[in-house]
């Protein structure tokens, strides 16, 4: 069947962080197989490389090309699901947040999500994303199956039984293997999670790190650099129910905390912050008592205990390394900060878990690894210098 498709020219592409963009020479939102195989016709004729695009969620220029883009979000569908398998296969191009709810209808959750859920089913698989918690692996983890079409225009079935090699290289794919049409992901029951965050400190944290990875489910923690500082949340499944919304544990019941203060407060003194580093100090232990001093407990549907606002914003990094070097690295990022008082470090370091994988390109490949998440707002669009600080962390 020959299908004609247009492609639209001028589109600008941008991440959701506004950090990177490009301008495809064409922009593409196919609607089916067919569309898809004629664009990758198109494409191979003009030598044209061709980039999938799902949330522009990721804090890289992953996405970014001259050439073609294709958005898979008129790809969208649940296609089936299995009860008895607690299973259930999608298509690329839907958004976590809409297969969450659809999941919930049928009785059923994913076991483990990000902090955002307005991402495509095949990005995260894409890029690794993750959650954190020792006995759970990164996301993609919980793909059983998929169904990969190659720049031949060939369609591949790939399980652990059939093309088990494709599979596990396309579990990680950041985009090289083709075009992901169809996931299939591994299900749990529904269920509900009571989480829990209180204060600590990062010494008390880091000598007792087994007990807290033992402790709860989900442990993942906050520090706030130039401090010891930390919050740690616990989130654990629970058969008691709670509240329909979710407050994330940074915030309290009331709009005030949650955006005058959380938000427009914060963003306004980051950007003074511009003009008067030496403020960041002060600002993140200020931020830590005035929200992460007290203890706050939450229960609510699992997909809205994992995700939660992130409103800013931002440049991050987030690298795994091997789970027993968590002290280490962290005492050694704190005294690089003690010991050059002109790096400023945005609050928080985000610290988080995951159990080791077979995945080829996964970051936890046989091993389980720790997540130190390093960030830097963008307050008000305006880029606040990072490289000393990025350079420190990466070395």
């Amino acid at each position: 069947v020959l299908v004609q498709v247009h492609g639209q020219g001028g589109f600008k592409f941008q991440n959701w962080a506004k950090t990177y963009g490009s301008s495809p020479e064409l922009y593409f939102q196919p609607t089916s197989v067919e569309e898809i195989r004629e664009i990758l016709d198109m494409a191979r004729q003009r030598d044209k490389r061709v980039k999938v695009v799902g949330g522009g969620r990721s804090p890289s220029d992953i996405a970014c090309t001259d050439d073609f883009m294709i958005q898979m979000g008129k790809m969208n569908r649940v296609l089936k699901v299995d009860k008895e398998k607690q299973q259930v296969t999608v298509e690329g191009g839907i958004f976590l947040s809409d297969l969450n709810i659809e999941l919930s209808k049928h009785g059923l959750a994913l076991a483990n999500l990000g902090a955002v859920s307005e991402v495509a089913a095949a990005g995260v698989i894409g890029t690794g994303t993750h959650n954190t918690g020792i006995k759970h692996g990164i996301l993609p983890t919980q793909v059983v199956a998929l169904t990969l079409l190659t720049a031949s225009g060939e369609i591949l079935e790939c399980s652990e039984s059939i093309n088990a090699d494709i599979f596990q290289a396309a579990r990680l794919h950041l985009g090289c293997l083709g075009v992901v049409l169809t996931v299939t992901f591994q299900c749990v029951p529904q269920f509900h999670l009571h989480e829990v965050a209180f204060p600590s400190t990062l010494t008390e944290v880091l000598d007792h790190l087994n007990d807290h990875l033992q402790r709860s489910q989900y442990f993942r923690f906050l520090w706030f650099p130039h401090s010891e500082n930390v919050s740690v949340i616990y989130q654990d499944p629970t058969n008691k129910a709670g509240p329909s919304r979710l407050h994330p544990p940074s915030s309290s019941a009331s709009w005030w905390w949650d955006y005058a203060v959380g938000y427009y407060l914060l963003e306004f003194l980051l950007w003074i912050s511009t003009f008067m580093p030496s403020l960041v100090c002060w600002i993140n232990r200020f931020f830590f008592w005035l929200l992460f001093s007290s203890r706050v407990e939450n229960i609510a549907i699992s997909y809205k205990i994992f995700n939660y606002e992130c409103r800013f914003k931002q440049h991050v990094q987030d690298w795994a390394i091997p789970i027993e070097k968590t002290k280490e690295a962290l005492l050694e990022l704190k005294a690089a900060l003690e010991n050059n008082p002109k790096m400023v470090a945005h609050y928080p370091v985000e610290v988080r878990f995951a159990r080791g994988d077979e995945i080829w390109l996964s970051p936890c490949f046989q091993r389980d690894s720790c997540y130190m998440n390093i960030i830097m707002y963008r307050p008000y669009g305006k880029n606040v210098p990072r490289l000393n600080y990025w350079l420190t962390y990466e070395g």
